[in-house]
């Protein structure tokens, strides 16, 4: 690997390897020796490019949001009627709970640390605020907020459930808070 000036894609890199390692051990074995270790980067440069574990912290898990709120956008962005919108949040429910397993753990850890940290719940509104916003396209800002929390808990539900609920379930719970059922 390039080292100093020649490695652009270091700082990427190391955010990357905070994610992997998030998603392999927790939050709380996170320190710079070990993701530079996986990031394959001198232990110096995390002090270069981040000012502190929480600077560390804070950039990799709004990186994290960015992907799911591009998720949400893949999905919600394609509904142009009432009807294609209620189908899209169904379809990324399904999406969010048979997706990565890397994922889910990414947001249980990041909810964790804003429920102990309030620091970090700026984060967690920032997250919500935009998924709320593109759901807002489609439905009147109570019901996308109902809906925000019905995706976060389906996709919860099912990814941990041994017997997931099949789809019919996710449509019906989208009707009812969407006022068509």
């Amino acid at each position: 690997m390039a080292t100093g000036h020649t490695d652009p894609q270091r700082r990427e890199r190391v955010l990357a390897a905070t994610l992997d390692h998030i998603a392999a051990e927790g939050v709380a074995g996170v320190s710079h020796r070990k993701i530079a270790a996986r990031a394959g980067v001198p232990l110096g440069s995390m002090t270069y490019h981040f000012t502190g574990i929480d600077d560390l912290l804070r950039e990799a898990f709004t990186l994290f949001a960015d992907h799911i709120v591009m998720v949400f956008e893949h999905h919600l962005n394609r509904a142009t009627n009432a009807d294609q919108a209620r189908e899209a949040v169904t379809d990324l429910v399904h999406a969010l709970s048979e997706g990565p397993q890397r994922d889910l753990i990414l947001t249980q850890e990041l909810y964790t640390l804003a429920a102990r940290r309030p620091e970090y719940r700026e984060l967690t509104q920032a997250w919500m605020s935009r998924s709320r916003h593109l759901l807002e396209r489609h439905f009147d800002p109570g019901t996308a907020r109902q809906l925000d929390a019905l995706i976060e808990g389906l996709t919860l539900h099912r990814a941990l459930d041994t017997a997931p609920h099949d789809r019919q379930l996710t449509i019906e719970a989208v009707r009812r808070i969407s006022g068509t059922a």
